[in-house]
């Protein structure tokens, strides 16, 4: 496995634009309010893969994300949607 198909989770939310900064993402794991596959991680370090479902308490609601792609650079709304499926948005997905 390769650099490509795995990210620390810190610096995929923030790329995934769930976060406004690189530092909030790093908080929310501190804070336990990151699980990956059902587990509450305790590091912003903590590598996420493709196909990890990533539940993140965000603002009174809870999102619900599978991952499916990474980048290397933070980029505009239209490709950070590219990075996950939202499965709250499908009520017949796996949750």
């Amino acid at each position: 496995m390769g650099a490509e198909d795995r990210q620390r989770i810190d610096r995929w939310l923030w790329h995934a634009r769930l976060v406004r900064t690189r530092g909030a993402a790093a908080a929310l794991a501190d804070a336990g309010y990151v699980r990956v596959n059902g587990a509450r991680i305790a590091a912003p370090s903590r590598q996420v893969r493709t196909g990890d479902v990533v539940t993140v308490a965000l603002d009174r609601t809870v999102r619900v994300l599978k991952v499916t792609g990474f980048v290397e650079r933070r980029g505009p709304a239209g490709t950070a949607k590219a990075l996950y499926e939202d499965l709250n948005a499908n009520p017949g997905g796996q949750q």
